[in-house]
C-alpha cells in the first residue's frame, strides 16, 4: 500500500514559488508545436480555480488552441451538479467548435475530467493530467482536506464509476517522484495502446506552471486527431529515429559487436 509523500517531500511544495517565479519571466513557448486551434478545457486541481491555471491556459493560447477554463469557481470537490454542468458545457465548447475537445486537469481536477471522458467519450479527443491519482486516494497529504470540505471519504467520491478505470480515449498522466501532496506511485497508470504515463521533475502545486508540463502537453495536444502515438522525449534515441523516419532518412543505427 503507498503511503503519503514523507514530510521533506511535503515541504518541499514551497518551492513552488520559484517555480512560479521561473514559468512567469521564461519564454516557455518558444520551440512548441504549433496548435491546431481544437478546444481544451483545463480543470483545477483542489482549492484551486481558473484564475489558478490561469498561466497555463495563456501559454496554451499563444500555441494555437481555444482554451477555457472551467467556470465553476474554486474547487472544492463534486458537488449536487458539479458533473452535470461539466459535461453542459463540454457539450456545448464542442457543439460551437465543431470539434472534440482536449481535457486538462490537474490533480483533483483531472478525476473531473477522466469522469467526464467516461461519459461523453464522442466528445473527448484526449485527456491529460497532472498530479492526479488513481488508486489509493489516501496516500497523499491532501486526504484530511478534501474529507473536512465533503460529505464522504475521499476514497468514496460519488462518481459512481471505479476511479481507477480509463475512459476510452487516450490518456496522459504526468507525474512527479518530487510531488509532495500525492504519492507518485498512484499517479502512474502504466503504458499501454492508448494511455501512458510520462515523468517530470516538479512540485505538486508547480505542476500548473512547469515548462516541462507545457512542453509535454504541447506535444500531446499537437498530435492529430485520431492518430495517437506514445510520447517521445526530445533528444532521446527514440526521438532521433523519430525524428530520420519523418524527415524521409535511415534512423540511426546500433553500434554492432564483433
Amino acid at each position: 500500500m503507498a503511503e503519503p509523500p514523507s514530510l521533506a517531500l511535503h515541504l518541499r511544495e514551497l518551492f513552488s514559488v520559484g517555480e512560479l517565479a521561473r514559468f512567469i519571466v521564461s519564454d516557455t513557448t518558444s520551440g512548441l508545436p504549433r496548435g491546431d486551434g481544437h478546444p481544451v478545457i483545463v480543470y483545477p486541481g483542489m482549492l484551486g480555480s481558473d484564475t489558478t491555471t490561469y498561466l497555463l491556459r495563456s501559454r496554451l493560447s499563444e500555441i494555437g488552441y481555444e482554451v477555457h477554463g472551467w467556470e465553476l469557481g474554486q474547487n472544492l470537490g463534486p458537488r449536487r451538479d458539479t458533473l452535470s454542468e461539466i459535461r453542459s458545457q463540454l457539450v456545448r465548447i464542442t457543439s460551437e467548435a465543431g470539434r472534440k475537445a482536449s481535457l486538462f486537469g490537474w490533480s483533483l481536477g483531472g478525476l473531473f475530467a477522466r469522469e467526464i471522458a467516461k461519459r461523453r467519450p464522442d466528445c473527448v479527443r484526449q485527456v491529460i493530467t497532472a498530479g492526479t491519482p488513481c488508486s489509493n486516494f489516501r496516500a497523499t497529504n491532501a486526504w484530511k482536506t478534501y474529507e473536512r470540505l465533503n460529505d464522504h471519504a475521499v476514497d468514496e467520491i460519488p462518481f459512481d464509476t471505479d476511479l481507477s478505470e480509463l475512459p476510452p480515449v487516450p490518456v496522459t498522466a504526468i507525474y512527479s517522484r518530487e510531488d509532495g501532496i500525492v504519492a507518485y506511485d498512484c499517479m502512474d497508470i502504466g503504458q499501454g495502446p492508448r494511455h501512458e504515463s510520462v515523468q517530470v521533475s516538479s512540485t505538486h502545486i508547480g505542476l500548473v506552471w512547469s515548462a516541462e508540463v507545457l512542453a509535454v502537453t504541447a506535444d500531446r495536444l499537437a498530435q492529430p486527431e485520431g492518430e495517437w502515438a506514445p510520447y517521445v522525449r526530445p533528444g532521446t534515441r527514440a526521438d532521433a529515429s523519430h525524428t530520420a523516419r519523418t524527415e524521409g532518412e535511415d534512423p540511426p543505427q546500433e553500434n554492432s559487436r564483433s
